[in-house]
């Protein structure tokens, strides 16, 4: 029985908006980062990243870095950049990207949700990676960054969606990447969201596991330090934006591979022919359906084929990226961790067949495999079994931006 609550939303000035909403900050290196703040001093970013306001050679672990986090935060809202609503309430987060909208509902879930599984993951998490945002979360006293949750489709939260989107929204704009953003406030049928959101079982994490952990950790650590806390306080709960799994697209994440392992190329075609059926390709094409898989190899495209024997009825030796792990990426090219190989990059779907074709053409012995698409139903089944994903398995577009909606604590 998921717990998912409103909250008093920290949320941009209508005429700030479109400036200060920014990608995730884990989509930017350092010096990307820094130069999107240089060009739009507005952006959140220098919020999420705030190392962006220091000279390169500062730590951007140090505390005085998290500090001017929560400064320019605090200006912010001093200067009216950011208002901050004046009771709880949900609000709908619509993202139409290539003529398809998702709309989710901002609330917050609750951390005592995600330590007993009734919000599911299909990821793991690192912690040196968990580290940094979980300063960030402490120092501030807010989550930044919406955590991305779906559930299966529910038609009571569909109706009220549907019936709140009929009102004029708080923001409407179209970001430099031609994704429209839309936001209204949900201030009816409050306690009826509350209340269908905890009938349906389960909610899963889509994208931002360590988001998650990290924020999950920094209201542990609060509980620590408040060791008479009620369970109701706002730190026992985190940002999120809920989406109905079937208005989710999961794109391909693909695979380059330096080095054929010492073999030949006739050699690697005949051992994937032992699991595969393999035919050859005029050119680039994306796999057509599940359980076929598309290879770049001395220069020529292939469809293979999986073979019937190798699907189990497991959720997770069945997946595409599974079957290409266990019978070719590690048999043949030597690629037995994938978290750790240096040999082994995950190329996001978005960017196209010809970055797969230039990464491998860049050496003599490369190879490229474009992946059919996990679908949101085989996350699912992952996610309900316990089991977790192997890595880079799913990458989710639109990426949700950060600085719309934050939750103070």
């Amino acid at each position: 029985m998921p717990t998912i609550r409103p909250f008093r939303s920290v949320r941009p000035s209508k005429e700030k908006a479109s400036s200060i909403a920014a990608l995730p900050y884990d989509v930017y290196n350092r010096a990307e980062a820094k130069e999107a703040v240089r060009q739009n001093p507005l952006s959140f970013l220098k919020i999420d990243r705030p190392e962006t306001q220091f000279p390169d050679d500062t730590d951007m672990y140090s505390p005085q870095v998290y500090e001017r986090a929560r400064d320019t935060l605090r200006e912010m809202l001093s200067d009216g950049s950011f208002i901050e609503d004046p009771e709880p309430c949900y609000y709908l987060y619509a993202l139409t990207f290539a003529g398809r909208t998702q709309t989710g509902i901002v609330g917050c879930a609750s951390i005592d949700d995600y330590l007993n599984g009734t919000i599911r993951r299909h990821e793991n998490t690192k912690e040196e990676k968990e580290l940094d945002r979980i300063r960030h979360v402490d120092t501030l006293s807010a989550q930044t960054g919406p955590i991305f949750l779906t559930y299966r489709p529910d038609p009571g939260l569909r109706q009220l969606t549907e019936a709140a989107k009929a009102s004029a929204p708080l923001y409407d704009f179209t970001a430099e990447d031609g994704i429209r953003h839309q936001v209204w406030r949900l201030e009816q049928n409050i306690e009826a969201v509350t209340e269908l959101f905890a009938g349906i079982g389960h909610i899963y994490i889509a994208d931002g596991h360590h988001r998650a952990a990290s924020a999950v950790k920094a209201g542990l650590k609060r509980r620590e330090a408040h060791p008479d806390y009620t369970g109701d306080e706002e730190f026992n709960y985190f940002l999120s934006v809920l989406f109905p799994a079937d208005e989710l697209r999961i794109y391909d994440y693909n695979r380059v591979v330096t080095g054929w392992n010492g073999h030949t190329r006739e050699e690697l075609l005949d051992a994937v022919s032992r699991h595969f059926d393999i035919r050859e390709l005029s050119g680039p094409r994306h796999p057509g359906h599940k359980g076929e898989i598309a290879m770049y190899l001395g220069g020529v495209w292939y469809a293979l084929t999986a073979h019937a024997d190798l699907y189990t009825q497991d959720p997770v030796d069945d997946l595409d990226v599974s079957i290409l792990q266990n019978t070719v990426l590690g048999p043949l090219f030597g690629i037995q961790d994938p978290r750790t190989d240096p040999r082994i990059r995950f190329i996001g779907g978005i960017r196209g067949l010809e970055e797969l074709v230039r990464l491998t053409d860049a050496g003599t012995e490369n190879a490229a495999f474009a992946m059919y698409p996990t679908s949101m139903e085989e996350l699912l089944s992952v996610a309900d079994s316990g089991r977790l994903m192997p890595p880079k398995s799913t990458w989710f577009e639109p990426k949700l931006r950060s600085g719309l909606f934050i939750h103070r604590f």
